[in-house]
């Protein structure tokens, strides 16, 4: 079969639907009706001889082949794409582009409410969708376009993923206001006899501070595991667990229940936080608008691409 024989608008929808996983997500994106699109998908299943997706409850889910093809449809029409934005004149304040920005909670809590005031100051008309971060497929998910950046610690990549650091983090301990063993000072000795909550999406494992500590030669008790700080602080407040957690989250979600914060007690780095693009997506004027907003929302300015 020729490439000329076969409609390639029938290759956006494959790759709006995989995106979004659902006929009628896609159809939201590519602003065409739910028929339209299930029609497009059952042109294509025609022209590849295979069912492609497969509906489990309002999902639809890729046959192996479409996964075979995802790699190919999206990567290219991640990179037509981005050389149609490089030929044309990218102006914020009436583009309608969608960015993706995957991120920690943490970290969307303390940057997303100052990257939507700018947004909607420079950007009215832009879309953000706010998603979280896999690390084991932060390149590849950055190279097919399926995220635009990404603000994580600082993580190995390969020389294809350009990474830029926007702060340092310091650590601190959050104590509830009456804890018996802790009145305004903390020592690195009453820290490891207390119980801890750690928060992380991971199984298992300790945190960035578990990793400090066993360099020091020491360990704390992890009574609790969870994923959100604002359910940890909670935790925190009515029991005499500690929390550790960097000291710009703390701000933003101790603000009620008022627990004592506190320096972490011993001598670490910082937590390094960067911003993550891809190599293709450079000279892209529009990625480049994104990375300076990312950055001022968290309180830097990045570089000019060269």
């Amino acid at each position: 079969m020729r490439l000329s024989q076969v409609d390639l608008n029938l290759f956006i929808v494959f790759d709006a639907i995989y995106r979004e996983g659902g006929i009628t997500a896609a159809s939201k994106r590519l602003h065409l009706s739910q028929p339209a699109v299930s029609h497009a998908l059952s042109r294509l299943r025609e022209v590849v001889g295979d069912p492609l997706f497969e509906r489990r409850g309002n999902d639809m889910i890729p046959t192996p082949l479409a996964r075979t093809l995802a790699g190919t449809i999206v990567g290219s029409l991640g990179e037509l794409e981005q050389m149609m934005h490089r030929l044309g004149h990218f102006d914020p304040a009436t583009t309608q582009r969608r960015f993706t920005i995957a991120v920690r909670a943490w970290h969307e809590l303390t940057m997303l409410p100052r990257l939507m005031t700018l947004v909607r100051r420079e950007a009215p008309q832009v879309e953000l969708a706010i998603v979280r971060i896999e690390r084991r497929a932060l390149e590849e998910d950055l190279e097919s376009g399926e995220l635009d950046v990404a603000v994580d610690v600082e993580w190995p990549v390969g020389p294809d993923v350009r990474k830029e650091r926007l702060k340092a983090e310091s650590l601190v301990v959050l104590a509830r206001r009456d804890h018996p063993a802790i009145d305004g000072k903390l020592s690195l000795a009453t820290y490891l006899a207390q119980e801890h909550v750690l928060v992380t999406g991971r199984r298992r494992g300790g945190g960035y501070e578990d990793l400090a500590l066993a360099r020091l030669g020491v360990s704390r008790r992890i009574r609790v595991r969870c994923q959100q700080h604002a359910a940890a602080n909670e935790v925190v407040s009515e029991s005499d667990l500690l929390v550790t957690m960097a000291r710009s989250q703390a701000a933003q979600i101790n603000r009620r229940a008022k627990n004592q914060v506190l320096p972490f007690p011993a001598e670490i780095a910082p937590m390094q936080v960067f911003l993550y693009w891809h190599a293709r997506t450079e000279q892209d004027p529009a990625v480049q608008w994104l990375r300076q907003a990312v950055a001022r929302s968290l309180g830097k300015r990045v570089r000019e691409a060269p």
